[in-house]
């Protein structure tokens, strides 16, 4: 009976959410471990030609958003970014770099840590890999490259919806 009282007497409903009283941290928690180029590939097959042409190249920029779990409290995010410069005389360059990056999370519902992996968590390394492509195009010979920011987390609401809607319109068809 002695020990149901002290249960009691050490919970206090006014206590904000954090560590509880035996020390167990149940606060959320979301950090930057480490951040990586995996893999990154530069072809100037045109030179030193390509340096010559006066036509304005046609530039195409695709990117990919990946996240995975390596462990309880680690995963992955890897910005893949593939970017070319044609011309109707041929390919200037390409650049195609898979940039990753190690987030703890921790006592992060899914409804938060989805939205984190694919939308904050890259708005975050995306700077870093923006440089690297920079860097890689100068160092094959052209003007550095400055991506345009992306708006990580319009995109992200904006595939949110998307999904949504494909959902509903294959929930109506099954009607």
């Amino acid at each position: 009976m002695a020990d149901e009282g002290n249960i009691i007497s050490n919970l206090d409903l006014d206590q904000p959410e954090g560590p509880l009283a035996n020390g167990e941290d149940t606060a959320p928690a979301i950090g930057l471990i480490s951040q990586y180029v995996k893999d990154l590939s530069v072809e100037n097959p045109n030179a030193p030609e390509s340096y010559q042409w006066a036509e304005q190249p046609e530039m195409q920029v695709d990117f990919n958003i990946g996240a995975r779990t390596l462990g309880d409290d680690v995963h992955e995010i890897e910005l893949k970014i593939n970017v070319s410069s044609k011309t109707s005389q041929g390919t200037a360059f390409a650049v195609e770099l898979a940039y990753g990056a190690l987030i703890g999370m921790r006592n992060v519902p899914d409804e938060q840590a989805h939205p984190f992996l694919f939308a904050e968590g890259p708005r975050l390394v995306f700077p870093f890999a923006r440089r690297i492509i920079a860097d890689a195009v100068r160092d094959a010979g052209y003007p550095p490259l400055m991506l345009d920011p992306i708006d990580f987390n319009g995109l992200y609401l904006a595939q949110l919806q998307q999904r949504q809607e494909e959902e509903l319109a294959a929930g109506a068809g099954q009607a």
